[in-house]
């Protein structure tokens, strides 16, 4: 049975009355994923959080252990044990990647002497990012006249835009303004996911509905 499966592996916890709830890394996962959508951003003074791992000898797990956390709290490595990001987000952010990075680095604020619009671009894939960000844009606008015009609603192709946009905001390096290249297209992603997603569920609950109803009952398309 998938849950028992999902149980031994550590990722889900059975609770009384038969009731799951998600544990190890899918709860970690869900934590990212809901934190990157609803970010919280503070306003931005100029300076930057820095991670200096400590010396000493780590293991390699460690090492990785710390390459993830890093990732996850949305900080890049500058150099081997130097990590950094725009000090405009929540310092108490994703406990769990927080507890695994402050148990090899020690935490510090400051500012380059550099350009930080040059920084940030060195540190993040911007570009990239950018124009996977414009097409998914795109895609969500088409997907969503599609939903709001077609029936039965291509359901399918709508999940799986919908899952590959949530990847994409997952990766959204959450710049402040000052630092965003010309026509950086992250309003309008999360724009477009927020009106993809409302169509999608409103579409899906009119699926379920109809599926109560053998007369009427629908198949999914994509």
């Amino acid at each position: 049975m998938a849950l028992t499966r999902m149980v031994d592996k550590g990722e889900l916890r059975r609770l009384d009355g038969g009731v799951y709830e998600l544990t190890g890394d899918l709860l970690d996962r869900q934590e990212r994923q809901e934190a990157m959508l609803r970010p919280a951003v503070r306003a931005w003074d100029g300076d930057w959080e820095i991670l200096v791992v400590r010396s000493g000898r780590r293991s390699s797990a460690e090492r990785a252990a710390m390459r993830r956390a890093g990732r996850h709290l949305g900080m890049r490595e500058h150099r081997e044990g130097v990590w950094l990001r725009p000090d405009n987000l929540d310092p108490e952010r994703l406990p769990s990647a927080r507890a695994v990075a402050c148990a090899q680095a020690d935490r510090f604020v400051g500012r380059p002497d550099d350009d930080p619009v040059t920084l940030a671009a060195a540190l993040f894939p911007l570009e990239p990012w950018a124009a996977d960000a414009g097409r998914l844009v795109a895609q969500l606008d088409a997907m969503r006249a599609r939903l709001d015009g077609r029936r039965p609603a291509p359901l399918a192709a709508g999940f799986e835009l919908a899952a590959a946009a949530l990847r994409h905001l997952v990766a959204d390096p959450l710049l402040p303004e000052a630092l965003w290249p010309p026509g950086w297209p992250e309003p309008a992603l999360r724009e477009a996911y927020g009106a993809h997603d409302r169509s999608f569920r409103r579409e899906l609950s009119a699926f379920f509905r109809a599926l109560r109803d053998p007369a009427t009952r629908p198949t999914l398309t994509s």
